[in-house]
């Protein structure tokens, strides 16, 4: 095996697949990555079991094989060389010789064939999406993924496909993002999966904002996203999502709008001296006049005032403040649309224009 690429070349690819390797494994393959050198195709594969990530790029010229390198070394290397720098790369027994300019390096190697593989995704839905279309699912809704919860199947994404609809949701039991694009899939069975958080996060760097389709399939243990030249692996989280239809609350009739960034910067400032362990805030609701409160046990205060556009009873109502920013900060209008039901219930928040992306927050008490 011996092949010849620009440094350039080489680090975005290795970059990108670099992600999926834990610092700590329990097996040393899982360390490395692989790489194959096949009709005039180099490919790089790194997988930490539960996720598989695969890049290819043109390779012409090369000698064939495959090898296994230990995968942060190797990217440090690359890292470390010049700019647009050639690398020349050799197998000698069972060491990976790298040479650049006056530089050599002597990488330990492992079997290629004790790297493991996913299995291919048998009898799975398979729709063709644009990429920006996923990552502006993604975007909008991770934030509201659970971390370490016991409850395993909040740990993740769900994603949810019918024949006209691609929707995502998050949640971690205080608060609910849900995002859905219209997509044309006729005759399909509907599905639903949990994807978990590593591989939402992983994914996520690799979409870009392109018209460039991907090749989405979903199975009974796997999801695959195929970019082309690269290819993304994820298990799937095996459980039942909390039905989040009946979250989303109906029938509120206190509907605020207001600019989306003046109530970022109010919430901001005021969040400064809320409670540092609960962050709570009051809103307190008056026509057309928001008013947001926050102190803490060394009694300091802040108090802010907004105009907004609102035209129902007088409410008062406390929220944990990260929870409104993050829900505020995903909607894309410059205008938000926030529906409250009473003091004692969750609120909607929305772009003021569209219903397509939808926030729940449980209020709480201060």
């Amino acid at each position: 095996m011996n092949f010849t690429i620009n440094r350039d070349t080489l680090l975005k690819p290795l970059q990108a697949i670099c992600g999926v390797v834990e610092r700590r494994q329990s097996l040393p393959i899982l360390s490395h990555v692989l790489i194959v050198i096949d009709e005039d195709k180099l490919s790089m594969t790194a997988t930490d079991l539960e996720v598989e990530m695969i890049v290819r790029t043109s390779m012409p010229n090369a000698i064939p094989g495959e090898v296994t390198l230990p995968a942060r070394k190797f990217l440090d290397i690359c890292r470390a060389l010049p700019e647009n720098i050639e690398i020349n790369f050799n197998i000698e027994r069972d060491r990976a010789v790298l040479k650049a300019g006056k530089s050599r390096f002597t990488l330990q190697t492992l079997p290629a064939s004790e790297f493991p593989s996913v299995d291919p995704i048998a009898n799975g839905t398979t729709i063709e999406i644009p990429q920006k279309d996923i990552k502006l699912l993604i975007d909008r809704t991770n934030f509201a993924m659970a971390q370490q919860d016991v409850r395993y199947y909040l740990n993740g994404l769900m994603l949810e496909i019918t024949e006209t609809t691609l929707r995502a949701v998050a949640t971690d039991g205080h608060r609910l993002s849900m995002c859905e694009i219209d997509a044309e899939h006729p005759g399909i069975e509907d599905s639903q999966v949990i994807v978990p958080r590593k591989g939402v996060m992983e994914l996520i760097k690799l979409l870009d904002d392109s018209d460039t389709p991907a090749t989405l399939t979903v199975g009974t243990n796997h999801i695959k996203v195929d970019l082309g030249d690269q290819i993304f692996t994820s298990k799937l989280i095996d459980g039942r999502f909390p039905d989040y239809q009946r979250v989303l609350p109906q029938g509120g009739d206190k509907i605020v709008e207001s600019d989306c960034q003046a109530i970022v910067q109010a919430l901001s400032r005021a969040s400064i001296l809320s409670n540092e362990k609960y962050r709570g805030i009051r809103l307190n609701l008056s026509k057309d006049l928001l008013q947001i409160h926050a102190n803490n046990p060394d009694q300091e205060e802040a108090e802010e005032e907004i105009e907004v556009s609102y035209d129902g009873d007088d409410m008062e109502i406390g929220f944990n403040a990260n929870y409104i920013l993050d829900a505020l900060n995903a909607v894309i209008d410059e205008k938000v649309r926030i529906i409250f039901t009473d003091a004692n219930s969750s609120c909607l928040i929305q772009d003021a224009s569209s219903d397509h992306c939808k926030y729940v927050v449980m209020p709480m008490r201060l």
